[in-house]
């Protein structure tokens, strides 16, 4: 069974609400508008104090009802952490371990794989859930290419494989989609995002294909990714086309 805290992912797709800005307020906000599970951008926050950063998580945690996932993206993949490799993945290791803290972590797969692995050791070891994602702004890689990068990423050890692209074309958004169906067909659990405005649609059908999660922004803040939807008006759309 994947999950992320008490949510069971086979049961339903989750939509996951992207926290970037004053975070207990943004996360209040976005369980109001129906979010599943609340996604803690820790490098779009500025929080670099473990201290800080537990504090934070457990506010979130008992106002909100929630799971969360702590991510702290790297500059490569479109994050906005200022600091050593070493202090980056250092906080989200820490952070697993600490009582009342998040469900899950999201570590890239192109960290290097010594610090990727000790992300996943201590999530393991804390029985979290491990997503360990890709993010291409520039293009969608080819339909063997998709799948490599996924299957690469549960051979790292990710509980779930995600992966976001931008595509130029509808036939690269039914690439993604394809390779999404072959993957929920073969029992594994994937996240795959299409960006930007051809790719808009896959935030409310990918789920329908296999994609286990998808996120959206919080009314009122600035979008982590193009194309990201509202969460009530992703959740909204998603219950018309059930």
């Amino acid at each position: 069974m994947i999950h992320i805290g008490p949510l069971d992912l086979e049961e339903k797709a989750a939509v996951v609400a992207v926290i970037l800005e004053k975070p207990l307020e943004t996360s209040k906000k976005a369980a109001q508008m129906g979010a599943d599970v609340l996604e803690i951008r820790l490098d779009l926050l500025g929080i670099r104090d473990l201290e800080i950063a537990t504090e934070t998580i457990r506010k979130i945690k008992s106002e909100t009802g929630l799971p969360v996932i702590i991510t702290n993206r790297s500059n490569t993949e479109g994050g906005n952490w200022e600091g050593k490799e070493a202090d980056r993945v250092g906080l989200l290791t820490n952070l697993l371990s600490i009582k009342d803290g998040p469900d899950a972590v999201d570590i890239e797969l192109s960290a290097e794989r010594e610090e990727r692995d000790s992300v996943v050791k201590a999530a393991k070891t804390c029985g979290k859930t491990i997503i360990i994602s890709s993010h291409d702004f520039l293009k969608t890689p080819s339909f063997q290419e998709i799948k490599a990068t996924l299957e690469e990423a549960f051979l790292a050890g990710a509980d779930i494989a995600k992966l976001a692209v931008m595509p130029r074309s509808m036939r690269d958004v039914l690439d993604l989609l394809r390779v999404t169906l072959d993957a929920r067909e073969a029992g594994k659990a994937v996240c795959t995002i299409a960006m930007g405005e051809p790719g808009k649609h896959t935030r409310v059908i990918a789920p329908f294909y296999g994609s286990i999660l998808t996120y959206a922004s919080v009314e009122g803040t600035v979008s982590a990714a193009p194309g990201q939807l509202p969460v009530d008006k992703l959740k909204k759309i998603m219950e018309l086309l059930e």
